[in-house]
């Protein structure tokens, strides 16, 4: 193989047997050279005992934490939340028992039951989700819009 530097060859030799371990005709092969004789060792350096050193921790500089803009934001957040998750949870028990009810052949819930709640909770889910991540008053709409999306649900879906 070539060098990519030069047109040198590369001087790897070829396994025993191979074609390209035979010499041609006509061609002497090369004598191998001895190794050159190694220089005569040096003394062997001594190691001193060295004093341990412990590593310096840096700590990052103390940053002030922020705080929500208003107290009750916190406790609102996790209200909706709370609405959020539990029109969910409600939506897969009425899937849950719209399945039983298909496969025992017992009446179950009607379709406006099965459409409605998962939509009411994928609703409520995304107005949460802009809920946690908006300060301010597209965060309070957002959570407003919480609260009305699962009240609508249990007043369309329950108490009809």
């Amino acid at each position: 193989m070539a060098s990519p530097d030069t047109d040198e060859l590369a001087t790897v030799p070829s396994p025993a047997g191979s074609p390209e371990a035979e010499p041609a005709a006509g061609v002497v092969p090369q004598q191998q050279t001895e190794p050159l004789p190694t220089e005569p060792s040096a003394p062997e350096a001594q190691t001193v005992p060295q004093e341990r050193v412990e590593p310096e921790r840096l700590e990052p500089a103390a940053e002030e934490p922020t705080k929500p803009s208003k107290p009750g934001g916190r406790w609102w957040r996790g209200f909706t939340g709370s609405l959020a998750a539990g029109l969910t949870v409600l939506t897969i028990g009425v899937l849950v028992v719209a399945g039983i009810d298909l496969y025992t052949g017992a009446p179950g819930p009607g379709p406006v039951l099965l459409i409605g709640h998962p939509v009411a909770a994928a609703l409520a889910l995304l107005a949460q989700r802009v809920a946690d991540r908006r300060n301010g008053v597209p965060a309070a709409g957002a959570g407003l819009a919480v609260v009305l999306f699962t009240a609508s649900a249990l007043t369309l879906f329950w108490l009809t």
